[in-house]
């Protein structure tokens, strides 16, 4: 709806610019308007009372509800009997008793305008889940993800605890346990371990560590740990099982290795002896696809800029050499500059990237 002095402006600027020698159409169109409705504004009283709607008398229907049926459905819907039950449960009821009032939008319509819309008896509305933290990682060291995951036994039953915590941007494992009982004293130790093998105590900002709402990453041991080292914990949404995908992603890989055993391991030397060598795989030999194709190991060193590069000079290479097997540019082989952990906030990660004066190419 435009008011009254947006009308009148927007006829003199179509005037002038139909005098000037545009085309009346056009003007109208670049003002946003058609050419009949700047014709019905000239033609009535547009441009002196402006838009009559809302000021206009409209007549009640002649099958609108009357006050005494108003009246009626206000008793009826705040009987004891129905006082905790929405129109939609009242209706029916009513039928089968062979009552009607009213449709059941009309018994919304009366409620609403009462004040009475809102859930009827202790039924709460849905509350509203928070966006997930987003965590901006463009070095090694910033951020953490860690989780634990079940290591099967030979014996039905038995299980052991594989505890892990991984570098975000990196993603090199950077620390590790396994257990044959799952207690929050092995995950503090591990984080007090990890800490000082990385030389947390030298950078100028201690990591985040991210995990899920697991009671044992939770426990008042692991916290007071985390304190104790100055790492910030940062925890998943409740239910939300991919707020936490790159550790979650990093157990599949693991568990899906042609080395890991279809019948369990048989003690808790065998399984620590697998999640020695996986580390080491998953840490030197493996190309990680989410950091083209280096190893989290290079990549946590700082070598994955020059291997990179050289990769990209070899494909320039081959195209000069080939250009017709090239329609369009070579394959990307520029560096990731930045990692997000649950990147919807948008907003917050360009903020991260502007005040880090980093482009934003991320994974």
């Amino acid at each position: 709806m435009i008011g009254l002095e947006d009308r009148q402006s927007l006829v003199r600027d179509i005037t002038q610019a139909h005098r000037d020698g545009a085309r009346l159409g056009l003007a109208c169109e670049t003002a946003g308007i058609d050419v009949r409705t700047l014709q019905r504004w000239k033609a009535g009283a547009g441009l002196v009372t402006g838009d009559a709607r809302p000021q206009a008398v409209r007549p009640v229907p002649t099958h609108a509800l009357t006050e005494v049926e108003r009246e009626q459905i206000l008793r009826v819907v705040n009987e004891p009997r129905f006082a905790d039950l929405p129109p939609a449960r009242i209706v029916p009821i009513l039928a089968d008793e062979g009552v009607y009032i009213a449709s059941e939008s009309s018994l919304r319509r009366v409620l609403r305008e009462h004040g009475q819309a809102a859930r009827r008896g202790r039924a709460k509305p849905p509350r509203v889940m928070r966006p997930p933290t987003t965590h901006v990682a463009t070095a090694p060291g910033q951020v953490w993800c860690w989780d634990m995951t079940y290591l099967p036994g030979s014996v039905v039953g038995r299980w052991f605890y594989l505890y892990l915590i991984l570098d975000l941007y990196s993603r090199k494992i950077v620390g590790w346990e396994v257990h044959d009982c799952d207690d929050s004293v092995h995950a503090a130790r591990l984080v007090h371990r990890t800490a000082l093998a990385e030389g947390i105590a030298a950078m100028p900002h201690r990591p985040v560590l991210h995990g899920d709402n697991g009671a044992t990453l939770k426990a008042a041991t692991v916290l007071a740990m985390l304190n104790w080292l100055g790492v910030k914990p940062s925890y998943s949404r409740p239910r939300v099982s991919d707020d936490n995908a790159f550790v979650e992603s990093l157990f599949r890989t693991a568990k899906y290795r042609p080395e890991f055993p279809e019948r369990g391991f048989d003690d808790l030397d065998a399984a620590r002896g697998w999640a020695t060598e996986f580390t080491r795989w998953y840490n030197v030999e493996h190309r990680h696809s989410g950091i083209r194709y280096v190893s989290p190991a290079q990549r946590h060193a700082g070598h994955d800029t020059a291997i990179l590069a050289a990769r990209r000079a070899l494909y320039e290479q081959a195209r000069q050499r080939h250009p017709a097997r090239w329609s369009r540019s070579t394959r990307d082989w520029s560096p990731i500059t930045t990692v997000t952990l649950n990147p919807e906030r948008d907003a917050v990660v360009a903020a991260e990237l502007r005040s880090q004066d980093i482009p934003p190419r991320a994974a």
